[in-house]
Parts: C-alpha cells; structure tokens; sequence
C-alpha cells in the first residue's frame, strides 16, 4: 500500500501573553526555510519533500511511507511509523513565532476497539521548551474522514519561541501507532482522504514582532 502524507506548516498572526508589538498579517517577506533533514521509518530517505507559498503563510512538508495499519497477516512493522524532521529556517530581524495548535485531517478505517494514536513534540534547536499533542481514535470507524485539532497549552506555561530575527532548527518529532490489542482480530489503518492525496497537519502559528 503506497500511501502519502502532508504536514502543512500555516503562520497565523496571533498575540502573545507577553508585551509584543502588533503581528502582522502574514509571514515576513524574510522569512525562508533553509534546509530539510529527516530520519525514521515514516521518512525514508527520498520520500519527503516541501513547498514553502508565495506568501511564506504555509510550509507543506509531504511524505510517501508515513502510514500505519493492522490486522491478521500485517507485517508488525507497518503498526508504528516514526520521523524526525528537522527544519532550519531563517527569521528575519524583527519578527520571531510559536507554535500554537496543530490541525490533523485524513482517512481512516478501524474495526471495533482498534485505537489509533499520533504524538508529536515540537523544539526548537538548543531550548529545553518543548510543545508536545497527542490524538486518539477509537474504532468503530467505517471509512471515515476526520478533522481534528489539539491545542498547546500556551496559558499554563513556556511554549517553545523562535529566537528573535535569526536562523533557527524547528525539530518536530512525530508518530503514529495502531494497536488490536482489545480486538486480535480487529484491522485498520490510518491512509490518506479519499478525494485528496495527502493526509495533512497543519501547525499554526502565531507570528509576531520583537
């Protein structure tokens, strides 16, 4: 099964709980992504790839083996899938951003108590701050496409903050498991919405001037 997936990057003005001077509308003309590195079973080596719009409001990040599903005759293999991005961007002076909420839509079909997870932890290069979201999906769920959105808590403590107007690594490490455990004989999987060829997460962010 050759299945694909999008994780989509949008920059949203926003404000922080700190003094700030107004966000703009969009991205910074400055703003660029400089280098692309990746490592796990999701992102093999020549399978991912990113596009970054005119309007430095939205980074795509696609992939082609990031996928999981299960069930009688299944590789074990193919129940958890893992990739580490790591994305250098150039922040130009006077602007920086945050990672607010992160947004999942896709396709899934899972029997009766067939769970699906995906974590993600968020960091940029050197800070100790991480932003971290899970989800979790229960079967039944018959051919179903979803939408979803987790929210970091930004109001309970540190969120991870580009530094101000410099070159930074944005580390996002994700995964995604399937698990039969309350069903051996259950299947599923988690694949790519029937009308569109990408499973996409989108991170918002919250741009602002500093």
């Amino acid at each position: 099964m050759l299945l694909s997936l999008s994780l989509t990057i949008v920059m949203a003005a926003s404000v922080f709980a700190v003094p700030m001077v107004a966000a703009p509308n969009a991205g910074p003309a400055g703003f660029n992504v400089t280098s692309l590195d990746f490592l796990g079973t999701g992102c093999p080596h020549g399978t991912p790839y990113y596009v970054l719009n005119a309007e430095r409001t939205a980074l795509t990040v696609s992939f082609s083996e990031f996928y999981v599903e299960i069930g009688p005759g299944i590789p074990i293999s193919r129940n958890r899938k893992a990739c580490q991005l790591s994305l250098g961007v150039s922040v130009p002076p006077g602007f920086t951003f945050a990672i607010s909420s992160v947004d999942y839509q896709g396709y899934y079909q899972l029997d009766s108590k067939v769970k699906v997870t995906h974590s993600m932890v968020c960091y940029f290069k050197g800070e100790l701050v991480q932003d971290t979201a899970q989800s979790e999906v229960v079967g039944p769920l018959e051919g179903t496409e979803y939408t979803w959105r987790d929210t970091f808590d930004l109001g309970l403590g540190p969120t991870i903050q580009a530094p101000c107007g410099s070159s930074t690594v944005l580390n996002v490490n994700s995964d995604i498991r399937i698990s039969n455990s309350a069903n051996p004989e259950g299947q599923g999987y988690l694949a790519t919405n029937c009308f569109d060829p990408s499973l996409v997460i989108a991170f918002n962010l919250q741009w602002q001037r500093c």
